[in-house]
């Protein structure tokens, strides 16, 4: 049975995955409590003719301009229809869903206004588990909110474009159909509810983050099970050196790498006699990168997680006052993004160099390349070539679309955070920095296995058997890429957690 998710509740980063996937969302009696709590409040508000943004008035410069009660609900339906224009290839299923999820949460606060019909809607749909919106992945600014992605999930409530229904596009009231659902009519200022948010940025980036985890867990494995294959000390990782600097994420880090080498026979194969003083930057100074990206992604986190316990609505109803502010600007998330893709950049720029290192042929018992014949086989050299040209494309995304902003609404939205943009970004930083780990990952174990029968440290050891369930090592010269990617996938999947 799929875990019920208690609507209103806070969210943990880790959690946000698994209700996407297994969760079943259900609207409590205090969580609906609430909302018609705040549906009461906004409407006794409207009721004396005060002017109330976006629920009597236009949106954004057109706000001076008073609609009429009878044209209220047609106001709601235009503002979904005009602002539905997204463009670029579609949000992923599972990030379409997350929109779902997290805005039927926020809604459920209690906060936004709307009825209890709205937020029942949105259930039902993340309920269906087949069937979600069809979101562009491009026209949002991060800042009123992720109005285009967002008017996408609204569409389809109201009937209209297209959804995804087991990976395939169907017009929207088809779609409604199969899932035993009807189109929803929009009251005042549901239209506006829906729109008004950071739940696409929350979506995007936080599954992205919650993978970016994944990676730097699997390059910690990486980086010992490659120290273990060039032979080299785990002697900067000790517990005295991490006292005299101590970084939370480098203490961890160090305390985690010690772990995995725990036991190593290799290591004690060449304690003694051994005249290398250092290893390089790549490997002895793991504790200091790996930590430092670490700790960053921790501060990234605790503001993600604050943010999915926000309400990012405009305007909030708050002790029965309609109250016009800002939350929906998504600066928070915009930093969070871009700093956790800097972090995420330099584990895939570490991971290559290591990498280089495996291929040189300049440790005890490794070929260059990794090769068995070289000069008939090329070994691993190519598969550096496509980690290198991985980290270099992570350069240009690390670049922070925090930095910019462009005016847009007549310059009412003057300021704006590109807190979308950040998150795609993120998410292909990830992406590419799992790949370039899956190949160090793979190269490694090429190179503990040549150390057989002699061990490795025992958490090593349970990674690459983790590795080789999946991934076979190789028998001289092959096509590897699938392979390569068959590795990625288990790191974004947590396979090495």
């Amino acid at each position: 049975m799929p875990k019920k998710f208690a609507l209103g509740s806070k969210l943990t980063l880790e959690e946000l995955p698994r209700v996407v996937h297994e969760g079943k969302l259900e609207l409590g009696r205090a969580a609906r409590s609430r909302v018609a709590a705040s549906r009461k409040a906004l409407m006794k508000a409207a009721s004396t003719g005060a002017p109330i943004y976006g629920v009597n008035t236009g949106f954004a410069e057109l706000a001076s301009k008073r609609v009429p009660d009878d044209q209220l609900r047609q106001l709601q339906r235009n503002l979904v229809l005009s602002h539905s224009c997204g463009v670029g290839e579609l949000l992923e299923q599972d990030e379409a869903r997350a929109m779902v999820f997290l805005r039927a949460n926020e809604l459920s606060r209690g906060h936004s206004g709307v009825r209890p019909e709205l937020v029942e809607a949105l259930v039902r749909l993340f309920n269906s588990k087949n069937v979600a919106p069809a979101v562009p992945s491009r026209g949002s600014l991060g800042a009123s909110g992720d109005l285009a992605p967002q008017a996408h999930v609204a569409l389809l409530l109201i009937g209209e474009g297209k959804a995804i229904v087991d990976g395939s596009l169907v017009p929207a009231k088809v779609a409604l159909r199969r899932a035993g659902l009807r189109p929803l009519s929009l009251e005042p200022k549901e239209g506006l509810a829906l729109l008004n948010g950071t739940q696409a940025m929350q979506s995007v980036g936080g599954l992205a983050l919650r993978r970016a985890f994944f990676v730097l867990e699997a390059a910690q494995l990486a980086g010992a099970s490659s120290l273990e294959a060039l032979t080299g000390t785990p002697a900067p990782f000790g517990e005295a050196i991490q006292r005299l600097k101590p970084h939370p994420g480098q203490i961890a880090c160090a305390r985690g790498l010690r772990a995995l080498l725990a036991g190593s026979e290799i290591r004690e194969s060449h304690r003694e006699n051994d005249p290398r003083v250092q290893d390089p930057y790549s490997l002895r100074c793991m504790p200091q990168v790996h930590g430092a990206a670490l700790d960053q992604l921790e501060n990234s986190k605790r503001t993600v997680e604050i943010e999915l316990s926000s309400v990012t609505d405009n305007p909030l109803i708050d002790a029965g006052r309609p109250l016009s502010g800002g939350n929906f600007h998504g600066q928070a998330l915009s930093f969070a993004f871009d700093v956790a893709g800097i972090a995420t950049t330099a584990l895939g720029g570490i991971s290559e160099r290591r990498i280089f290192q495996l291929i040189l042929g300049q440790s005890p018992g490794l070929n260059i390349y990794l090769a068995r014949n070289p000069g008939l086989e090329s070994g691993w050299m190519i598969p550096q070539y496509v980690a290198a040209a991985l980290a270099s494309e992570n350069k240009t995304l690390a670049h922070p679309a925090s930095a910019d902003s462009i005016p847009s609404s007549a310059n009412k939205e003057d300021f704006v955070s590109m807190g979308m943009w950040a998150a795609l970004k993120l998410k292909k930083i990830v992406h590419n920095a799992a790949q370039i780990v899956a190949i160090e990952l793979c190269c490694a174990a090429e190179g503990v296995e040549v150390h057989a029968p002699l061990a490795p440290g025992k958490g090593v050891a349970e990674g690459i058997r983790r590795l080789r369930a999946k991934v076979r090592p190789t028998k001289g010269d092959e096509s590897l890429g699938e392979r390569l990617e068959l590795a990625r996938s288990m790191i974004l999947a947590g396979a090495f957690s």
